[in-house]
């Protein structure tokens, strides 16, 4: 499994709106995936969490977090990134949740009246298959 930085057509890849699941770690060592959005910058994956969220607690307690980006029309291309958190800040005018909504659905994020929180993961490891395969 090579360790960061990606090669040009993983970041390429990574740059799209693609279907993606993040993993973060319980207290009681299980890991919980769930699907999200995220941004792919500076080989840093970026995601927007609602403060009160569960995942948020599991990556203030244990900053090792994975997330799988899966090209929508091919479920096998996809490309598995592991790292560890490396900022977790407010999002106080709802400027990355925008970014990402914006990234994914055409505009603003429709709801603000919660508090978000933004999360940047420095990646350490990735594996891609499918298409994605030689990118390692």
């Amino acid at each position: 499994m090579p360790t960061s930085p990606l090669p040009p057509e993983a970041t390429a890849f990574l740059a799209r709106p693609n279907i993606a699941t993040m993993s973060t770690v319980r207290r009681d060592g299980a890991p919980v995936s769930v699907p999200t959005w995220y941004l792919f910058e500076n080989d840093h994956i970026v995601v927007n969490l609602d403060a009160g969220r569960t995942r948020l607690a599991h990556l203030r307690h244990d900053g090792r977090m994975s997330l799988s980006a899966m090209d929508p029309d091919d479920w096998y291309t996809h490309i598995s990134l592991q790292g560890r958190v490396a900022s977790i800040t407010d999002d106080v005018d709802l400027v990355d949740i925008d970014r990402i909504s914006t990234h994914y659905g055409g505009g603003p994020y429709p709801v603000r009246d919660r508090p978000r929180v933004t999360v940047v993961v420095e990646v350490e490891r990735f594996h891609g298959w499918g298409n994605m395969k030689g990118a390692e």
